[in-house]
């Protein structure tokens, strides 16, 4: 039985979602359904003020930013689609080391008609392409262990000219009892009802992501709580 106690510490078990041998229709299906919870939690509203206001410094130059560990791609689509109603130019990538996900996201991309490219890089294992203004990663930081956060932190930052976001889920018993209940009422993928609980007792809480991003020598980060039960990590170059 889950306790209050037992959220104290961070318990990363296996997610489905990270196991190589995942069915692609169950894949397919969880990556549907994971678009439709990033919807309602607005996980592209969460990174896009603070590139909203880094882009009006760029005196309309276009700002290049890759989403990392990308998975659907719907967060890079909605940023684009954001960028383009408000008449900001950017240039938008996503990687991710499953070739279902890239394939999902480019038939994403194509139905929407977002100028998004997507293709496939293996994040732990081979540096990030530089040139990006913005760095992001949505949703991918609780399902690694420190010492692989801190890296991915580290190598965000060296790929960033200017500013890396991570969106996250914080951990806490609400947002336990959201995914639990959200995982269900939104999506009929076993995968992500397993997952979705799991997901939140391997988050991070925002002191933990603080000193990750300490280790990864990001001088200034600041980590703040977002809705629904989320944190950002915003950190920019110095000039």
């Amino acid at each position: 039985m889950l306790t209050l106690s037992s959220l104290a510490t961070r318990d990363r078990q296996p997610e489905l979602m990270d196991q190589p041998g995942l069915a692609e229709d169950r894949h397919v299906q969880a990556l549907r359904s994971l678009v439709r919870i990033n919807w309602l939690s607005g996980s592209a509203g969460i990174l896009w003020r603070p590139i909203r206001e880094l882009a009006r410094q760029s005196q309309y130059r276009p700002v290049r930013i890759l989403d990392v560990a990308t998975g659907a791609g719907d967060v890079p689509i909605r940023l684009c689609e954001k960028a383009r109603r408000a008449g900001v130019p950017v240039e938008i990538a996503g990687c991710d080391v499953s070739p279902t996900a890239i394939a999902f996201a480019q038939r994403q991309a194509a139905e929407s008609t977002a100028d998004v490219r997507f293709f496939p890089l293996d994040v732990l294992r081979e540096p990030l392409p530089e040139g990006y203004d913005i760095v992001t990663c949505s949703l991918f930081l609780h399902h690694l262990e420190e010492e692989q956060a801190v890296q991915l932190l580290r190598s965000m930052a060296h790929a960033a000219r200017r500013m890396v976001l991570v969106n996250d889920l914080r951990r806490s018993a609400l947002g336990y009892a959201l995914a639990y209940v959200g995982s269900r009422l939104l999506s009929a993928s076993p995968v992500v009802h397993a997952d979705g609980p799991l997901s939140v007792r391997a988050a991070f809480s925002i002191q933990e992501v603080q000193a990750l991003a300490r280790r990864a020598s990001l001088a200034g980060a600041a980590v703040a709580r977002r809705w629904p039960c989320r944190l950002l990590l915003t950190w920019r170059r110095p000039r």
